[in-house]
């Protein structure tokens, strides 16, 4: 029998007999790499946490014991375990499950975490709250894991948890690796204790004597707890970390021995306040493709679950990503100009920047888990004369909203932001989709806004924004969205565009369509399939959202008296309030209508679901301007 399909929540789990769950995992295991391989997903981060998310809800009482992953893309045997294997087939996709855990959809969810380093900040309100209501008895667990510790939000968490009495579990899941390999002194110092021989010895005879495998009492276990914390800190020459911030620390324990960690989480479970447990796993764990290429496993789209072996589409003859046309341009900027650098918050394989990576390593940084940082230090580099390309996604972007503008724009630094993955991106859903940056940089003084319609405007902005950094000039923002262009032959000869100036690229009457970024594309197919019903709108790239071309759009307002904005971003704040607050400020009583990101979280879903959901699709931009000429 599969004991697998007798499990429904996890009180199904907690029936089976503890020799059995070797067998569960096995099979876990099996089931994600079969449906992954057909409904790609986060792969390899999930297939490394199979026994440690069995042994959770084996030993926690979930979901009143609160339990948080992060990072989310963990979470898949999660889901499975607690009610949701029959509909994981529909995992990320359009009107499907989420990709990470959600709050709405479940009430083991404790908490959404689709981006990284929040756990431990949200288990630790969630303990402080238990304590006021007077509950001494529920437990908090977060397991931090792909690199996440590193977050500065973890270590801001993990400093106020150890000023406050509360019962809480940190589980850190070592792998060794976020989507790239980890960096920085956290990760070094994870090694030095994972590898140190001595430490290990030591650690094995202490674990065998003296820790929940006894029935000592609390307070000889105590006792060797805190003695094996001090041999720690000498072993290792130093003090341990997690026991300076006030955590016991236990480990590192081999995560994919089930039977093991389910012994030592019924002991820690039996402790009272801050506990850290070191799992160490693998990335990939059980699909040995997974397991040798860990970041092309990271999310490797369908596979063959027998083999591993990645089934590659057929690119021939197609647009390159924008990410790729990033990557190959900036290395062309990079081997002009020796002051040119690339800065990435880990994610260096995603946003192609190991490109650069490869020809010039000492001039690529990648920062790990660290927006704020990243534009920080972006903006140090600028102010001793560098010119920093720092490239971070849409969505991640937020968590340096302040630095953008305390650190650079009021210092007129010229950072220059390669914004990736803006717009609408897909299957990683609501925490991912790229849909404020128009309108939370656009409030934003002292920067330049562009987005390119195709690569060769990418290029052509890219070269701009250098020019601007290289004469001294604004901080320059240039964002593009996920996936391929348009153009197959995409290598021009990057050119300087005019600040600030839009271009006309069709002539109409009547309606004008204002495009800003890569949908304009969609709008070009549209105009030319109303021609045939002699519908004849005019159409501007806008190119820049800041500053807006106004003597453009002065010259076209008595030509069109309605016009309509397209644009890969929030109707909030964007394009659409830019050109409002133009016709207002300028007494024009032209007719404004909008296409754009509606006011509420757009859900996970292919991409052309999501745009037909939204509008952005050709159809709906034709029956959009259709009804403006009815």
């Amino acid at each position: 029998m599969r004991y697998l399909d007798t499990i429904k929540t996890p009180e199904d789990l907690r029936k089976l007999p503890l020799d059995k769950l070797p067998q569960l995992c096995d099979e876990l295991r099996q089931f994600i790499i079969e449906q992954t391989a057909k409904h790609p997903g986060h792969l390899g981060s999930s297939l490394g946490v199979v026994e440690l998310t069995v042994a959770l809800h084996y030993v926690f009482n979930t979901p009143d014991d609160r339990l948080v992953w992060d990072v989310g893309h963990q979470a898949y045997a999660h889901k499975i375990l607690t009610g949701r294997k029959e509909e994981f087939a529909t995992n990320r996709c359009y009107g499907g499950i989420s990709g990470f855990p959600r709050r709405e959809e479940s009430e083991y969810d404790a908490f959404g975490t689709g981006h990284s380093s929040t756990s431990i900040s949200a288990v630790l309100g969630m303990a402080m709250a238990a304590k006021m209501e007077g509950n001494d008895k529920r437990n908090h667990i977060a397991v931090i894991g792909d690199g996440a510790i590193g977050g500065g939000m973890a270590f801001e968490a993990m400093n106020q948890a150890s000023y406050r009495d509360v019962n809480m579990l940190l589980i850190l899941n070592d792998n060794k690796i976020s989507i790239d390999q980890s960096t920085g002194a956290m990760s070094k110092y994870l090694l030095s204790i994972t590898t140190s021989p001595a430490y290990n010895r030591f650690k094995n005879r202490m674990w065998n004597l003296f820790t929940f495998k006894t029935n000592k009492s609390n307070k000889i276990t105590n006792f060797f707890s805190k003695l094996g914390n001090g041999m720690k800190g000498y072993l290792l020459g130093g003090s341990n970390l997690f026991q300076g911030l006030g955590y016991r620390y236990f480990g590192p324990a081999d995560g994919h021995d089930v039977i093991s960690l389910v012994k030592t989480l019924r002991g820690l479970k039996k402790l009272p306040g801050l506990k850290l447990f070191h799992v160490l796993t693998v990335k990939g764990k059980g699909l040995e493709m997974a397991e040798q290429h860990q970041t092309a496993y990271h999310a490797p789209g369908k596979f063959n679950p027998d083999t591993g072996q990645i089934i590659q589409p057929d690119t021939e003859g197609m647009p390159p990503k924008y990410q790729d046309v990033f990557g190959h341009t900036i290395l062309e900027i990079a081997r002009e100009d020796e002051k040119v650098v690339g800065i990435t918050p880990a994610m260096a394989t995603g946003c192609s920047l190991t490109i650069m990576d490869e020809v010039f390593p000492e001039r690529v940084f990648d920062v790990g888990i660290a927006e704020q940082h990243a534009v920080t230090f972006a903006a140090g580099l600028a102010a001793e004369g560098y010119i920093p390309f720092c490239n971070i996604y849409s969505s991640f972007l937020q968590r340096g909203y302040d630095q953008v503008i305390h650190d650079v724009a009021l210092q007129k630094l010229p950072v220059i932001f390669c914004i990736d993955r803006a717009g609408l991106v897909g299957e990683d859903g609501a925490t991912h989709q790229g849909a404020y940056d128009l309108a939370f940089l656009r409030a934003v003084p002292n920067l330049i806004i562009a987005s390119p319609l195709n690569e060769h405007e990418l290029r052509n902005m890219m070269m701009t924004a250098y020019h601007n950094a290289q004469q001294g000039g604004l901080p320059f923002v240039v964002r593009y969205p996920r996936g391929r262009g348009v153009l197959v032959d995409w290598r021009n000869e990057p050119q300087d565009l005019p600040i600030g100036k839009g271009r006309v690229l069709r002539e109409g009457e009547r309606v004008l369509v204002l495009s800003l970024g890569p949908l304009g594309n969609n709008v070009a197919k549209a105009l030319d399939s109303l021609q045939a019903e002699n519908i004849r709108p005019g159409h501007v790239d806008v190119r820049f959202l800041k500053p807006l071309d106004e003597e453009l759009l002065r010259s076209l307002a008595a030509q069109y008296p309605v016009w309509l904005t397209v644009e890969d971003g929030t109707e909030k704040g964007g394009l659409f309030s830019a050109v409002a607050e133009f016709l207002e400020d300028n007494g024009l009583q032209n007719q404004l209508h909008h296409i754009a990101i509606p006011d509420r979280f757009i859900a996970q879903g292919d991409i052309p679901n999501i745009y037909r959901e939204v509008g952005f699709d050709v159809e709906s931009v034709m029956g959009k301007i259709r009804g403006i000429y009815d």
